[in-house]
């Protein structure tokens, strides 16, 4: 049986999806990259690459970078999912790995490099070919799991938001400007949901309006509970690589506010309410239409029909076994 490297950061839902969805097929080594410095994550590293067929990673950052080249020397194929922060080049809001010099050379040298890159939306494929030439570019869109991402029950009067509370996301997510819209509509509940990685969940609570709560990270038990509670779903971002979240509650029935942004239309189609970046009167209009219409149903029809988990397994795993033929 064909033996996979799966080289990951963080297990993220994504990341776990495509790790189950390769150990299906393939026998499959899953590794956690740490810090660069760790001699023992870099002699590892090297013995697995050494005894794998194929290594498969995400994101193209310096440890991707370190894998493909590590493949190179051993002469074995290795395959990136170049998708979101890897590839973005945001300096307005200092967002994206190609800002830097330093780390754009790592990214440059993954994509120019990597037996296949694989783009996870068409807006993902059209910023690699800003910035490179792969050897092979191929488009797989994420998918996702309809019957676990499923409407049940009654929905709330909410309005939902996930995302990782940072300072960077204030701005990429449009983490502020949820909650600024939020004392707009004063008798709507907003939850955003999401880890707090720095000090800035303390100026997002010190702008909240009392409608406003601030979860903090939850299980995927209960993050499935909110979106199946939620009647919206609030995407405000600036770049999104695809918006994987969004998806999964639009799968919940929720109905997307969203920005006109990166890959977000590609997500929503015509089945959400479209607002400016950066505007919360304009967003709280948006929720106001979202929470009278019955946009909910066509919202899961489209991620349904466009980003099943079947589609991106079926092609996922006949990209790699041309790759290795």
């Amino acid at each position: 049986m064909l033996k996979i490297l799966f080289v990951y950061q963080k297990p993220v839902s994504f990341v776990k999806v495509d790790l189950e969805i390769l150990q299906r097929h393939f026998d499959v080594i899953p590794h956690q990259w740490t810090r660069m410095g760790d001699i023992k994550n870099l002699l590892k590293i090297v013995k697995y690459v050494a005894n794998a067929d194929l290594s498969f990673v995400w994101f193209a950052g310096r440890h991707a970078a370190c894998v493909v080249f590590l493949s190179k020397f051993f002469k074995k194929k290795s395959i990136v999912v170049a998708s979101g922060y890897s590839v973005a080049n945001l300096p307005e809001i200092n967002y994206g790995l190609l800002i830097s010099p330093k780390t754009a050379r790592n990214v440059k040298y993954v994509l120019e490099n990597a037996n296949m890159i694989i783009a996870v939306s068409n807006f993902n494929k059209k910023e690699i070919l800003k910035y490179a030439h792969p050897k092979r570019l191929e488009l797989v869109y994420h998918g996702f799991d309809y019957n676990k991402y499923r409407p049940y029950g009654m929905k709330d009067n909410l309005v939902l938001s996930v995302g990782p509370v940072t300072n960077s996301n204030l701005k990429r997510k449009g983490l502020e400007t949820f909650v600024r819209a939020a004392k707009f509509l004063p008798d709507v509940k907003f939850v955003l949901i999401g880890r707090h990685i720095d000090d800035s969940i303390g100026y997002l609570k010190s702008i909240a309006s009392a409608n406003v709560k601030f979860t903090g990270f939850v299980s995927d038990e209960d993050l499935l509970k909110y979106y199946q509670r939620a009647k919206v779903y609030v995407q405000v971002s600036a770049h999104e690589g695809f918006g994987c979240s969004l998806a999964e509650a639009m799968l919940c029935e929720c109905i997307p506010v969203v920005t006109n942004k990166a890959a977000i239309p590609e997500v929503v189609g015509d089945t959400g309410f479209y607002v400016p970046y950066g505007d919360p009167r304009m967003t709280a209009e948006a929720i106001k239409e979202a929470l009278k219409s019955d946009k909910g149903k066509e919202a899961r029809e489209r991620i349904k029909r466009m980003f099943p988990i079947e589609r991106r397994e079926k092609e996922l795993v006949s990209k790699i076994r041309k790759l290795i033929r």
